[in-house]
């Protein structure tokens, strides 16, 4: 009998304890028909599924974070891939976030795991007339239907993360063998990608279960499963990026023969983005919406009724060790956060007045952490402020324990705090959970805002929602003023994602979709030098970190060459 190698990697998210390792594996050398008549194997594969997920805490490199390939953060090795894409030196053959062939095969599980999900033998159970046979038998029928619908919306996942990069892409739903003849394989448009994607939403939605229950939002088995909101939220982002310029603006391009791979048909953006602003309002109405609580402590947790969607990790201490200051032990600073994510936090003049940040402005100068978005603090480690298990104050003056010169120093004057869980005592081993967040409410609360504010300006529930965001626990910043332009709008609403998301991968694409990427990316990296005066105070002026490059090419990733050599219908992206 012919034998295959399945490694099965089990979520806690769909063990059947969700206390069970995240990363638990094993293999085994049954055969393939074993595997798909067994009900807990074909579990498994879901599971192997669901752990392609990618975890965007150490995402390339083992370390850096995309937030390091834009203007929120440098990162401190210049070793790391990741800063090919500040330079403008990665290409077709040399993509440090190479996952054309990481999403193709994750693609491709599902089409084998939805083939498999027919074959599962449940005649144990069927077939014994006793009621408690029966009811496992129809427990396993509703499972395994779930099942089906949670590695769609994951195929619908998956694909989205390809068309953001890549555009139209090809839509291979079935399962191929590994000896396919793909030569001739073409791309889909972006179109047919998009409403593929949406549709899957769609039956994804209509079929799982809202994750509510006895706990806050998220049932102790949904945990890490995808839901209906969940299935509702990728719809919202996707049609968000659908109305958004980039996929409605090819003259970028400059002449691409192919502008159907790379953006929708001229049409009505009125419909788009009510399409958009009716997505999100899909997700609101859903299930009674939740308090948003404490900031900082959300990325350290994976029950919370914030979260509509995440990746939850074994207990670890690696964020810690890559993203610490310098200066204390094991800390190799990491993804180190930029002047010019640090500006885009407002002043709090007053309850009902914000202000930009303005270091024109004398004595914003002269003390620039002062009354700022209390999200700055949660978010960002600045100089002479408490960090760490033991605790002492960071010292990013020149000169200082976690400053240069002292090799591999925060280049930027800052360290990042977010994610950290600063109770751990490295020394000591001391280890904890990380959650990497797909989806949030506050997300959809913004998508909600921002696509309202293109074709319905001036409708209440734009400020509704954007001061929901502001008015959480912890951060109530003035809400949005009365009387603004629908410009003014935007650009709050811009404001407010760029410091809500910061280091949870958005601002890589969102500058994109809005096309502002040659303003923010194609412009010198800030950070601040701190000199430490003799009366213990401190002088704090704006310095050039890196000069970065962007250039029309990169809106969208290059279809990788070794693909382009094997399926020659591939059609490169445009100026690459």
């Amino acid at each position: 009998m012919k034998k295959y190698i399945y490694t099965l990697t089990a979520l806690a998210a769909l063990a059947v304890s969700a206390c069970q390792n995240l990363d638990r594996e094993f293999v085994t050398t049954i055969g393939q028909k074993e595997i798909e008549q067994s009900f807990g194997n074909v579990q498994a594969l879901l599971n192997a599924v669901y752990a392609d997920i990618p975890d965007g805490t150490v995402y390339i490199g083992g370390a850096a974070m995309m937030a390091s390939a834009t203007d929120e953060a440098e990162f401190t090795a210049e070793t790391n891939p990741i800063q090919s894409f500040n330079t403008g030196s990665w290409n077709a053959v040399n993509n440090p976030d190479l996952v054309w062939g990481t999403y193709y095969r994750s693609i491709r599980k599902v089409n084998q795991f939805l083939v498999s999900t027919g074959k599962i033998n449940l005649d144990p159970w069927k077939l014994d007339p006793s009621a408690s046979a029966q009811q496992v038998y129809q427990t396993n029928l509703a499972a395994i239907k779930r099942w089906t619908y949670e590695a769609r919306f994951l195929r619908a996942y998956y694909y989205f993360e390809l068309v953001k990069r890549y555009g139209g892409v090809p839509l291979i739903n079935k399962a191929l063998s590994l000896d396919e003849d793909l030569s001739k394989i073409q791309r889909n448009s972006l179109s047919e990608c998009l409403q593929f994607i949406t549709a899957e939403c769609d039956s994804a939605a209509a079929q799982l279960p809202l994750n509510t229950s006895t706990l806050p939002y998220v049932a102790a088995t949904d945990l890490g499963r995808v839901t209906k909101l969940t299935a509702l939220s990728l719809k919202s982002r996707v049609l968000l990026y659908a109305a958004s310029d980039l996929f409605n603006t090819p003259s970028w391009a400059g002449g691409y023969g192919k502008p159907e791979l790379i953006s929708l048909p001229a049409g009505d953006r009125v419909a788009r983005w009510k399409a958009a602003s009716d997505a999100a309002k899909a997700v609101i109405d859903a299930a009674a919406l939740p308090t948003l609580g404490a900031y900082k402590s959300l990325f350290n947790t994976f029950n919370n009724g914030e979260i509509i969607f995440t990746r939850s990790n074994a207990a670890s201490n690696t964020f810690e060790k890559n993203n610490s200051p310098i200066g204390f032990s094991l800390g190799q600073s990491g993804n180190t956060p930029s002047q010019d994510l640090v500006d885009a936090y407002d002043v709090k003049v007053n309850a009902t007045t914000a202000a930009k940040f303005d270091w024109n402005n004398p004595a914003m100068a002269a003390d620039p952490y002062a009354n700022r978005d209390p999200r700055l603090g949660f978010t960002i480690a600045v100089n002479n402020t408490p960090f760490g298990t033991p605790a002492r104050n960071v010292q990013l003056w020149t000169g200082g324990l976690d400053a240069r010169p002292i090799p591999f120093a925060s280049k930027t004057g800052y360290y990042l705090r977010k994610y950290q869980i600063e109770s751990l005592n490295l020394i000591n081993g001391n280890t904890g959970v990380h959650s990497w967040i797909l989806f949030r409410y506050p997300e959809i609360y913004l998508n909600y805002a921002e696509a309202l504010n293109e074709w319905s300006p001036g409708n209440a529930d734009i400020k509704a929602y954007y001061d929901r965001v502001r008015n959480r626990t912890g951060v109530a910043m003035p809400l949005l003023p009365a009387g603004l332009s629908q410009a003014d709008v935007r650009e709050k609403i811009r404001n407010e994602k760029r410091v809500e998301f910061a280091f949870e991968d958005h601002r890589f694409w969102d500058v994109r979709r809005w096309m502002q990427a040659p303003t923010y990316f194609n412009a010198p990296l800030r950070g601040v030098d701190i000199t430490r005066n003799a009366d213990a105070t401190f002088t704090y002026k704006p310095v050039t970190v890196e000069n970065r490059v962007f250039t029309p090419k990169m809106y969208l990733y290059p279809i990788p060459q070794t693909d382009i050599n094997i399926a020659g219908g591939l059609a490169q992206n445009p100026l690459w």
